[in-house]
């Protein structure tokens, strides 16, 4: 007999308190249909797949026990929040993820009500909620506040820092974990999700309530013995943990795709918790779409896929990118070198270390989201004679400043900073920009930062790097494939400050700082056309500044233009503090910096955001005849 068709359920959930209405008998198949909508919506964008198929069961128990938005729910990361905005009021708009004028790929306070504290940067999530929790007691308001951690981001040790100073203020709050990788502790089915349940029921907080009335009678070393007693025998129910000893109550492990768990745990967690708490929930990353659980990275980023089979789209094969041109020319000079050593912030395939690491493992180390120990623990490498690569994005490298800063760039110490992700990275958008990182390493003492105009460049930076003891040096490159240019089998060591003249010219000089050169050469080709002859150079060098090329580039130019992929305060800044210094710039030149926009640009396709920004080829040629005060012409009018 033939089952009767089941009614689609989420039509009819738009906003989580549609959600509510429904009775829980039916939350299963609502998560069914949305785990199928969000894998067919990422199949057309492209995205986050696997963390957000790991969390549809708990996406749907969160907003189904929590009265969302009053009630705060913070993914941390956001990697995961796909599901999340499929369920407040986003669907019309999912398939715009990643896309110019859509949705953006993390939360965002912008964007909707429900998106309480933006994210993309991980191990935020559990500070932002004590913050909220705080202030919430202030105020004199009964919402509940929960921040929900993957194992991965548990790593940093910023989680822990939250954690430590929630538990001393024992506020209330909920952290939910979820552990779809480390597996901490595996779950032990339904008689594991009944003691947590126990653990969370009334009988057992009225224990611990009634143990600590008791205790104001009768003294401190009662009140020790009697914490010491409830707590060892909660750990025949959950199991003792270091969460515990931060001031947390932990329960779990519970089955993450079981909402007939999720569900009582997170009733009894709102209705009887007045401190914190971590609830360990296990999920499994890529859960419920064949292809993604037989990934080996669960799906975590993809490009547009064929739903039935999984194949991912492919770029289009031409140049290697500079991940891999990186990639490729340390393994070589490892060869040659013993002392190279390659670190990584859990990264190692963005970085492409994960190459390296197959060809040198003992030498390769993955330290987990841990940047700030990744700076400090390649300092020691260097203090001991070996030659460290800690390869960190742009933007990730912000968040170990004063490691930089003190650890490196004081005690003078050899540290190499490969910088990939350098300028805009497209569809992830303003929080993964590497927008910085010329500003603030060339602001720095002893300092060399180095820019690839393209993947023969890189590849001689890389053996620059090497080959370079006297301090700190870093040298950035950008996300996707190079230009296409021949490649040395093996990269050149630069004389360390030295630039390069490309083409020759006597009225306009283009200054590059990165891979914005192409662009300048094209911008060239159409000036020479418009009889404006150009010289376009290859600063190659933010610091120590090729002051020698600079000089000749003002003086023999009527114009002057620098392009770099870098917000202000970067290589333009050098170049004008230099000018400005010698009077340079008294003597009639006429100077442009061009440079990153001094605001967060929103995601798009990369080559869009560089127009945009006037940082492509008709940019450069609109920005020398503003400075020249004439109107535009093409080669072609």
């Amino acid at each position: 007999m033939n089952q009767p068709l089941k009614t689609p359920l989420l039509d009819k959930v738009r906003i989580p308190a549609d959600l509510r209405k429904l009775p829980e008998s039916e939350l299963g198949q609502l998560a069914d249909e949305l785990r199928a909508e969000l894998i067919d919506a990422v199949s057309i964008t492209g995205g986050h797949l696997g963390a957000g198929l790991g969390v549809v069961e708990l996406t749907v128990a969160l907003h189904y026990v929590f009265d969302t938005p009053a009630d705060r729910v913070i993914w941390d990361v956001g990697h995961q929040a796909y599901p999340h905005k499929i369920l407040t009021g986003r669907r019309d708009r999912i398939r715009t993820l990643r896309s110019e004028g859509g949705l953006s790929g993390f939360t965002r306070r912008a964007e909707s009500e429900y998106d309480p504290f933006g994210a993309a940067h991980s191990s935020t999530s559990i500070s932002a909620g004590l913050g909220m929790a705080v202030a919430r007691d202030l105020k004199g308001d009964k919402n509940n506040v929960i921040a929900v951690i993957g194992d991965g981001a548990m790593s940093a040790g910023m989680a822990y820092e939250a954690m430590n100073n929630a538990g001393a203020l024992n506020a209330r709050l909920i952290v939910i974990l979820n552990d779809n990788d480390m597996s901490i502790a595996p779950p032990t089915g339904a008689m594991s999700a009944y003691l947590a349940r126990l653990a969370v029921g009334k009988t057992y907080v009225g224990l611990r309530d009634f143990g600590k009335k008791l205790t104001s009678y009768l003294g401190k070393r009662a009140d020790r013995a009697i914490t010491r007693a409830v707590e060892h025998a909660r750990g025949y129910v959950t199991g003792g943990t270091m969460f515990e000893e931060l001031g947390f109550y932990h329960i779990g492990p519970i089955d993450g795709h079981n909402l007939e768990h999720l569900i009582p745990v997170l009733k009894n967690v709102r209705d009887n918790y007045g401190g914190p708490v971590l609830i360990h929930v296990v999920t499994q990353k890529g859960k419920g779409y064949g292809p993604a659980e037989a990934a080996s990275d669960k799906y975590h980023g993809v490009n547009k896929f064929d739903v039935i089979t999984g194949a991912q789209a492919k770029a289009p094969a031409n140049a290697p990118s500079y991940t891999k041109v990186f990639a490729d020319s340390l393994i070589h000079e490892a060869r040659e070198d013993d002392k190279i050593v390659a670190i990584t912030a859990a990264m190692p395939s963005g970085t492409g270390l994960d190459f390296f690491g197959e060809v040198f493992p003992s030498r390769t180390f993955d330290v987990g989201i841990a940047e700030q120990h990744a700076v400090t623990f390649a300092a020691g490498l260097a203090a001991e004679g070996l030659k460290p690569f800690a390869t960190i994005y742009s933007t990730f490298l912000q968040r170990a400043y004063d490691q930089v800063v003190h650890d490196v760039a004081i005690q003078k110490l050899p540290v190499r900073f490969p910088i990939d992700r350098a300028g805009f990275v497209g569809a992830d958008g303003p929080t993964h920009c590497g927008a910085f990182d010329t500003t603030y390493l060339a602001s720095l003492p002893g300092f060399v930062v180095m820019a690839a105009a393209d993947e023969a460049e890189l590849r001689h930076m890389v053996r620059t790097a090497a080959a370079y003891d006297e301090g700190p040096i870093a040298f950035r490159y950008p996300r996707g494939n190079g230009v296409g240019v021949d490649m040395p089998e093996r990269g050149s060591v630069l004389e360390i400050g030295k630039g390069r003249i490309i083409r020759e010219g006597t009225k306009v000089a283009l200054l590059s700082f990165g891979t914005r050169l192409q662009d300048c050469l094209l911008a060239a080709e159409e000036l020479g056309a418009l009889g404006l002859s150009a010289t376009v150079a290859d600063a190659r060098f933010a610091k120590p500044l090729d002051e020698d090329l600079v000089r000749r580039l003002a003086t023999e130019h009527e114009v002057l233009i620098t392009v770099e992929e870098n917000a202000i305060g970067g290589f333009a800044a050098q170049v004008l503090h230099l000018l400005s210094r010698e009077g340079l710039l008294d003597s009639g030149l006429k100077i442009r910096p061009l440079i990153l926009p001094d605001v967060f640009v929103e995601h798009a396709k990369p080559e869009k955001m560089y127009a945009d920004a006037g940082l492509d080829s008709a940019g450069i040629v609109a920005t020398v005849f503003q400075a020249l005060g004439r109107e535009v012409r093409s080669a072609t009018a």
